[in-house]
């Protein structure tokens, strides 16, 4: 039982290493698209006319193309740390449960990042302060709310301490 459990630690961890690795990589794949989501969040041109916070956008490319490398780097740090952890977590599955607790190092890590990057990236920033959510066209709250619940039971699951035998 305790195994099958662990498994399913390093299982679940290792999907999500996999879902940001996929979206680190289609946001290098297809660049220019997944730019343009970030440009118009930013520049705020699709919310509300008038919506009173119009005064907070980026409109400078280069601050623009900054800000969305910096989304990528989190993405595909949050897939490594998460692939890192995975790993550890599968290589210690009939380890002593001291040494399985220490695996899980690399999953927090990686899965506190990933949390911060879609709650506080997408949500709070692009979300409340840009005002993402009043954009019809660009506006990926729903994605990315489904990412970080995922990621944060995923955290809680990983967490929790192995059950007395």
């Amino acid at each position: 039982m305790i195994h099958a459990l662990r498994f399913s630690k390093g299982l679940l961890v290792a999907a999500v290493a996999l879902t940001a690795s996929l979206v680190a990589f289609n946001n290098l794949a297809d660049y220019q698209t997944n730019r343009l989501f970030v440009t118009h969040v930013l520049a705020m041109d699709t919310i509300f006319r008038d919506s009173a916070i119009h005064g907070r956008a980026i409109t400078d490319p280069a601050l623009q193309a900054l800000c969305y490398w910096l989304i990528i780097v989190a993405e595909a740090a949050t897939a490594v740390l998460c692939w890192v952890g995975a790993f550890a977590l599968l290589r210690a599955i009939t380890a002593p449960a001291p040494m399985f607790s220490r695996a899980r190092k690399w999953s927090v890590a990686g899965l506190t990042l990933g949390f911060v990057t879609w709650q506080v990236g997408f949500l709070a920033i692009g979300g409340e302060w840009f005002g993402m959510w009043q954009s019809a066209a660009w506006n990926g709250e729903q994605s990315a709310f489904r990412f970080y619940m995922t990621i944060i039971a995923v955290l809680i699951y990983v967490s929790l301490p192995d059950p007395v035998a």
